[in-house]
Formats: C-alpha cells, structure tokens, sequence
C-alpha cells in the first residue's frame, strides 16, 4: 500500500499545510516577480476558492522570514536575505458583515492585537488614524518596513449588495482605511490586496493612483489555480485512484478532470487553468462532482441578467475588451464583467489586432451550476410536477419524438409564474435554453441564417430540432416562417433526421399550442 496523500481542502494557512505534509501545488515563483516589481501596490481579483487566502498566507510567512517552510520551493533556488518584516494581514473574509458594525469589530479585534505587539496607545477611537499609528510604530519599533496583505477586501461590500444602507457605510469605512496605503507610504514595504472584484466608481481605492492591478498580467496568469503540468507533476497518485474508482484509464480519467474543472484563463496569454477547490475534493472524494457551485449561491448574477431581459446564449458567448472586464459598476453591473469577476465566464481566446476576448463557460461543472442559479428565475416548477418529466423530455429528444419533446416540455413549462411577462419572448427562450442545456442537451438560440434568425436547434449525434416560437400567434405561421426562410438549408449536407416544428405559445392557456412538425 502506498502512502495516503492529503489534500488541503479548505486549508488556506500556509504554516499549517506544509507542517501536514499536504499536497502543495508550489507558486512561491511568484513571489520573486513580486519582489521585483516597481510598484509596491498590487492588486489580484480572482473567483472564489481558487487560492487567494493560501497565496496570501505563503507571502506572510516568507517576510516573516520562516524560511524553514520553504526548504525544497521555488524561491528557495534565490539569493534572499530572509528579514523578518512586519506584517500587518488584514483578513476580511472572517465575518458575513450583516450589520454595519460588523466590519468596525472586526477592524478592531485585529487592530487591538497589532497595539500590543508594537506598544501602540490609542488615543482615539477612530479606525483609520489607528491603523496609520500601527503601521508607523511597527516600522518604528522593528526598523523595516510594513508589508500590508489584505484578503478579500470586497467581502464586506459584495455581502451587502442589496443592503444599501450597509453597502454605503462599509465603502466610506474602508475607503478611510485604505487611504493609509498612501499616507504611510514611507513605512510600507508591500501591499497586497485580493478580492472577487475591482469595482469601479467606488473610492476605495481613489488614493491610490499607482496601484498596479495583476488580474490581467501575462506574468501572473497562473498564481492561483493549477495548471496541465502541475497537475501531473503533483496529482499522478489522486489521478490514478480517480480512474480506479471509475473503472478507466489515466488519459480518461485526465479528459474527465479537464471537461469538468479546466478551462479558467485570466490573461492574454495564459494557459489553461484548473479550479483547485473542485480538483482537491474529486481527489479527496474519488468522484467527480460539483463542488465549486456549491461554495456560493450569487442570486446578484440571475437578477442582474432577469433585470436587463438578456440573451442567456448571447452573455454566455460574447465578446468583448478588457476594459469591460477591469470595473464593475455596482449600481448598474454590465452582467458580462459580473460573470466574469465571478469565475462563471473565463476568457476562451484573444485577438491582439483588435485587444477583443472572446469569453465562455469554463467547464462543465460552472455550466451546470450557473444553469442551476438561473433556472428558478425563468421557470418555477408546479410540486406537482413529476420529476420523471425531466427524463422524458431527454428520452423523447433522443429518440427523435418531437411531438412527445413538446408535450413534456409544456409539462415542464407549465409552472412559469403568472407575473413573468410572457409577451417578451426572451424570457421564454431563456427558460427553454437553461432547461435544455442544463440537463445535457445540446441547445442554441437565435441562430443566424442568411435570411434571418432560427429561434432554437436543438442537436443530438442522430436528430435536429429546428424550433421556430410564437406568441399569441399560431403554429402554422411560425411552421410557414421556417419554411419561407429556408431554414433548414445550412443543415443541408448533414445526414442526421432532420425536424422543423413550429409552435404557439398561447398567452390565454399559458400553453404550448399543438406544434406543426415536418420531417426532412
């Protein structure tokens, strides 16, 4: 028998991994292009869980001057004198900031310690002004210079996204906080600063005119998350077990971790990147699953979207410049960037002449879990609705049974709610293809011919659903539409079955009208 291996799931300290002799996925490489950068204020935005705390924890411990932990690492091969500086790790991600007094106990619990260790008297209880003394007295009391390391400086904000009167109290109070960074600039050594979003028109970091935002560097597109060879250099044995418990081989076993948690990218040139959270516990599990998805519910992301009426298959396939992608305007958020900052759409692929990036899904695993977000927002399905609909609606489209595809899915359908305003035939398109998608089945709307737009196609590997939709019309016009505009045409030289139906969506029943299906 071979030696377990752990895996750290949901452990970001540093220290504490490598003292358990954890899997350590080694990104202290990173660390030296830190060190030799001209700024020393640095901002990073990542998703969720993909190892911003750890990455944090790993900068505290090398200026603390631990080298110890780093016997064997990357940054171990380089010449550092190993001082130990102060640090100051400001670590935002420990409350849920429900009240607004949430985020100054927090402040206050840290800042209560700091005063001890470098015997700072407060003499007023303003946060702002005692944390500028603590960064003066540490650099005073040890002579080196403070580095500053704050993790998820937006935690406060982005729990208070509908709460506005939280919301405006946390902007000013950190907004105050961080106008340090500047003030104390000749006590600083570092700053450091993660977080989901670099939200725009916000002033919590006007001060900061050289800031250097790294989201987006070449240099820094696999600080957190795991590439293709880090995952063979340090996931063989987790790999290896995986296609065990599934009776495959490595390479199938390989394809299955890609289709499922691959396909992150942050930068112009970066590679392909793995989600950590959703890799460490397949391994840990011996199963593949959706982990990721189950660390957070954005309801933000469905409201946002449901609000502007999008195109859901437009959104999630667009594209578009970086600058859209850098800021997001709470008050009016562009759905794209919000996607995007939050880990649901990644950059698929960049075109230097234009500085445009083409975004999409990740993997699997987000698709299914951004699809699981949105669908209660377009459809909300009747208690009564057997859950064996879902089945025949993948077996009538399977097997090339159209009219059955139709009635289970006005079965499915039929529990929209009454307030959703039918009439916008996005909304039914959307809830349509969410449905779809969701439960494996190749779906895409609004389809560009050369004489117009098919509503729906929906394929498998041996039939093809032309769907045309109507309101408050009739089955045969949206039949004779397909017809008329030859619709069928591109799909001309495909030999799969081919059916073209077209179906009213009657605003009085609430139903899906008798289709009228032609078959090619």
């Amino acid at each position: 028998m071979g030696k377990s291996v752990g895996y750290p799931i949901g452990e970001q300290d540093f220290k504490s991994l490598r003292n358990m002799e954890c899997v350590y996925v080694d990104k202290t490489s990173f660390i030296m292009k830190i060190l030799q950068q001209r700024s020393k204020y640095l901002f990073l935005a990542r998703p969720r869980r993909f190892g911003k705390s750890l990455f944090l924890s790993t900068l505290r411990y090398f200026f603390e001057g631990e080298r110890k932990l780093f016997r064997g690492l990357d940054i171990d091969r380089y010449d550092w004198n190993w001082e130990k500086y102060p640090v100051l790790y400001l670590d935002l991600n420990t409350d849920r900031y429900s009240e607004s007094k949430g985020l100054d106990e927090v402040l206050d619990n840290l800042f209560r310690k700091w005063e001890m260790t470098y015997d700072v008297k407060p003499t007023t209880d303003d946060l702002p002004q005692r944390f500028k003394s603590i960064i003066s007295a540490a650099h005073e009391k040890t002579g080196k210079q403070v580095v500053i390391l704050v993790d998820e400086y937006d935690k406060p904000l982005v729990g208070n996204l509908n709460e506005e009167q939280n919301f405006n109290y946390y902007r000013s109070k950190l907004a105050s906080i961080y106008s340090n960074f500047k003030s104390s600039a000749e006590d600083i050594r570092l700053v450091f600063i993660t977080g989901v979003s670099r939200f725009s028109k916000l002033s919590v970091f006007s001060d900061l005119n050289n800031l250097r935002d790294i989201s987006f560097s070449d240099d820094f597109a696999d600080i957190c998350g795991i590439t293709k060879r880090e995952l063979l250099d340090n996931l063989s044995h987790g790999i290896h077990t995986l296609g065990s418990e599934y009776n495959i081989s490595f390479e199938d076993a390989c394809m299955r971790l890609k289709e499922n948690y691959d396909g992150y990218r942050f930068a112009r040139k970066g590679s392909d990147i793995y989600n950590p959270w959703s890799l460490f516990n397949a391994m840990a599990e011996g199963r593949i699953g959706s982990y990721w998805s189950r660390t957070g519910m954005p309801t933000i992301i469905a409201e946002s979207l449901k609000r502007i009426n999008a195109d859901l298959e437009k959104i999630l396939n667009t594209r578009c410049s970086f600058d859209t992608l850098s800021g997001l305007d709470l008050a009016s958020p562009n759905p794209v960037a919000l996607l995007y900052q939050t880990g649901y759409l990644t950059i698929k692929n960049y075109d230097i002449r234009t500085d445009i990036v083409t975004l999409g899904i990740p993997n699997i695993e987000v698709k299914r879990g951004l699809l699981d977000i949105l669908l209660p927002y377009y459809v909300k399905v009747r208690h009564s609705t057997p859950d064996t609909v879902i089945f025949d609606i993948i077996d009538s489209v399977r097997s090339g049974k159209p009219e059955e595809m139709i009635k289970y899915l006005d079965i499915f359908l039929a529990g929209i709610p009454y307030e959703m305003k039918m009439e916008n035939e996005n909304n039914l398109h959307n809830a349509l293809y969410i449905l779809l998608t969701l439960i494996g089945i190749e779906t895409h709307t609004e389809v560009l011919t050369s004489d117009g737009r098919i509503d729906m196609v929906i394929t498998t590997p041996d039939y093809i659903y032309i769907i045309e939709l109507k309101f408050k019309h009739d089955s045969s016009i949206a039949a004779h539409q397909i017809e008329e505009k030859g619709y069928d045409l591109p799909y001309a030289a495909d030999r799969r079955k081919l059916f073209k139906i077209g179906v009213n969506f009657s605003a009085d029943s609430r139903h899906l009208d008798k289709p009228v299906i032609k078959e090619r």
